[in-house]
């Protein structure tokens, strides 16, 4: 199938991402609004197509909209420094590495309870008697 006057399902289904989530990047300026048919539906091109890919990985990642939306307005001037994009993407690994202590660290707490515990009735249950106040 050719890349150009894609239906916005055929784009979705190509870029595994759903057609409201389209029109969402659309609203809020992520992807820009393609051409209209004369039937007047959407029909998005091969740049449409790879800024969509762009975003849906970038977001697979677990950037956020605004790094997302930052990447995209730096990746649409290809001769600037990457300086600017390796901060945004250290600045995201920084932030998935305080993510990961602090579940190690509940994951220690939920551990050290869940030894507690003991078969018996709920009302000698160790969980219970830590989550409670």
């Amino acid at each position: 199938m050719k890349d150009t006057n894609l239906a916005i399902g055929e784009l979705g289904r190509r870029t595994g991402t759903k057609v409201e989530t389209i029109r969402y990047y659309e609203r809020i300026g992520l992807l820009s609004a393609p051409q209209r048919t004369t039937g007047n539906y959407r029909a998005y091109g091969l740049e449409h197509l790879n800024r969509l890919s762009f975003i849906r990985r970038s977001r697979d990642l677990g950037f956020s909209l605004d790094q997302v939306r930052a990447l995209l307005d730096l990746s649409d001037d290809r001769q600037r420094p990457c300086e600017a994009v390796d901060a945004i993407a250290q600045e995201h690994l920084t932030e998935i590495d305080r993510k990961i202590a602090d579940l190690q660290a509940l994951r220690r707490e939920l551990h050290s309870i869940v030894s507690q515990c003991h078969v018996g009735t709920v009302a000698e249950c160790r969980i219970i008697e830590a989550l409670s106040p």
